[in-house]
């Protein structure tokens, strides 16, 4: 049976009505409720779930909190700092602002979700600031063997060691040829410290211009310019090589490089149209930084050499050089001679 509606609040009303009525209008616990025994308490919860099974209009205070929540929920939702879309005038996915062109500077972008967090990771790790993947590096090409066949033919070459050998088995190896307003070297040498190539108006070292191919600890192969200053080499800093390339692989230094025919004045750069004597040299390399040559006597060429005529020369190591000697072959001949002919 429906208990009838008590209306007024005045002396007709019981003290616990009023306690109730007031208590239960109100958004928060009262005092004595707070501070009173744990009974108390819950027949206050009671007394409040009652109340807002009853019709709304009984007790307007009990509802208001709640309708005031739905109403403002939405929005402060919208706008919390943790939501990606949080922002004057409302933001979209990744903090891109949809109808104001200065959100995206005007509120910082506060993620916390895992997918969020790697989205911002890779921005910060792969994207530039303007948001571009950052260029890759591209791939190196393998250092192109040099090719002997074209010796004589399309480049001219020297070679220092075995007879028959080649880039890859000779004591030292020098190629060159003229590509356009350049000349193309190519450097080799069985050693794991530098190889160079000097151009001399004489056969001996002093005042010649140098280019080493060096190999230092890192396992690289850098290309330096060195000025002879009488037995000592002097790294110049003006190195007029470009197109550079190297490789260390099986004890040997090998390198490629480019440099200019013709080069302004000078005393440190020679002009390669004209003709000079070649210096082989090659040896150790102490943390990069070149130390004698591994022989006393380096080798070098036994003429001028022009770049515009290309030859295939071969001078024997000093191991071959003793059965070459015309001293040496008729001593030999002298000595095959006296055994055969026997002692009277």
């Amino acid at each position: 049976m429906r208990r009838p509606r008590q209306r007024g609040g005045g002396a007709g009303a019981s003290a616990a009505a009023r306690a109730r009525a007031g208590g239960l209008g109100g958004g928060s616990v009262p005092a004595r409720a707070r501070g009173a025994p744990a009974a108390a308490r819950a027949a206050w919860l009671r007394d409040r779930c009652a109340a807002m099974a009853r019709p709304p209009w009984e007790h307007p205070g009990v509802w208001a909190p709640l309708l005031l929540l739905l109403l403002t929920g939405p929005a402060s939702c919208a706008a919390s700092p943790a939501d990606d879309g949080a922002g004057p005038g409302g933001r979209g996915p990744r903090g891109r602002a949809r109808g104001d062109a200065g959100a995206d500077e005007a509120v910082p972008r506060h993620d916390s979700s895992y997918g969020t967090f790697a989205g911002e990771f890779y921005d910060l790790r792969y994207l530039s600031e303007e948001g571009y993947p950052f260029p890759t590096a591209p791939p190196v090409d393998p250092f192109a063997k040099i090719k002997v066949d074209d010796c004589g033919k399309t480049k001219g070459c020297f070679r220092y060691g075995k007879p028959g050998c080649n880039a890859e088995t000779c004591d030292y190896f020098l190629s060159y040829r003229m590509i356009g307003a350049d000349v193309e070297f190519e450097l080799s040498a069985d050693t794991d410290g530098w190889v160079a190539v000097g151009f001399s108006s004489d056969k001996k070292m002093g005042g010649d211009d140098v280019m080493a191919c060096v190999h230092d600890d890192n396992g690289r192969v850098r290309i330096q310019h060195f000025y002879n200053v009488g037995q000592w080499a002097k790294e110049i800093q003006r190195n007029p090589a470009r197109d550079e390339e190297g490789v260390f692989e099986n004890n040997r230094v090998t390198c490629r490089f480019k440099r200019p025919v013709n080069v302004p004045r000078d005393e440190t750069i020679v002009d390669l149209h004209l003709s000079w004597y070649y210096l082989f040299a090659w040896g150790p390399a102490i943390q990069g930084s070149i130390t004698r040559h591994d022989i006393d006597s380096p080798p070098a060429s036994e003429r001028v050499v022009s770049i515009y005529k290309y030859e295939d020369i071969f001078m024997p190591s000093a191991a071959y050089q003793t059965f070459s000697s015309p001293f040496c072959l008729l001593l030999i001949v002298a000595l095959t001679f006296y055994l055969l002919m026997g002692t009277p």
